[in-house]
């Protein structure tokens, strides 16, 4: 697995683990942690959109 390829499941599963981690603080009844969590899934989403972009620019994976 090349180390790009390996930085897109990276992402991907911090993004599920941010999020995850959000919904399980906001049942929780522990709302900055949930927000907390959700400010820093969004961040990682708009990142990876980043990583993405800049991805197609080098052309190889």
């Amino acid at each position: 697995m090349s180390l790009k390829a390996f930085h897109l499941v990276f992402v991907t599963l911090l993004t599920g683990l941010a999020f995850g981690s959000a919904s399980w603080a906001f049942a929780s009844g522990h709302p900055a942690s949930g927000a907390a969590s959700l400010i820093a899934g969004l961040g990682v989403v708009f990142y990876g959109v980043y990583f993405l972009k800049k991805l197609k620019k080098i052309r190889y994976l």
